[in-house]
């Protein structure tokens, strides 16, 4: 199985899911400004949508988008995913949450030539999304005293947020704390030479 990933981006949330999960893995890093792979490949030809990340698995299918993967890997170690009969849908709803509305939101910090104007906009939409999770966090988890997928996916925006100038809410920057010195995460952090 290999994972193509770029350093810092949200394929990060994979490569800890992953090691949460006791997944063994090989990495592939992938230059996303000339498109090609550490091994010299045309990341286009593997990956015809050209971002990260991808996950090939050993039957040679791949599956790509973070809440596909994420889903796959609590599909695949149900302790990363909550109990309940609703436990399935408040993983999903959580990851495209997390998906389309807070990654989104920080969209504007990494296209060139974005207007000042924009970047204010963008860190108040982030500001805002960050605030509804933070309203709703404990001393725990995403979703309840256990580590789940969606939060992996979560710590690597948040980890976008200080460069960016989008300050953490209070509960939010505490779980950070957590999240950071859990040791798949220092581990996936350190394996892409990030300090966060």
């Amino acid at each position: 199985m290999k994972l193509y990933y770029a350093i810092g981006a949200c394929s990060l949330a994979d490569r800890i899911a992953l090691a949460e999960a006791g997944i063994a893995c090989e990495f592939e890093r992938v230059d996303l400004h000339t498109r090609t792979t550490e091994t010299g490949a045309d990341y286009a030809a593997i990956n015809p949508k050209g971002y990260v990340p991808a996950l090939v698995l050993d039957s040679g299918e791949m599956i790509t988008e973070n809440i596909a993967i994420l889903s796959w890997i609590a599909e695949q170690s149900p302790k990363l995913r909550p109990e309940g009969p609703l436990g399935w849908f408040r993983l999903l709803e959580a990851l495209a949450y997390i998906s389309t509305e807070v990654h989104k939101s920080f969209h504007a910090f990494f296209v060139p030539d974005v207007t000042e104007e924009a970047k204010d906009k963008a860190r108040a939409l982030a500001s805002l999304r960050l605030e509804y999770l933070a309203a709703s966090l404990g001393d725990g988890f995403l979703l309840g005293h256990d580590l789940t997928v969606a939060d992996p996916y979560l710590f690597v925006i948040m980890t976008w947020a200080r460069p960016n100038g989008v300050v953490l809410p209070a509960p939010l920057a505490a779980y950070f704390e957590r999240m950071k010195a859990r040791p798949a995460v220092a581990a996936a952090l350190a394996s892409e030479g990030l300090q966060v």
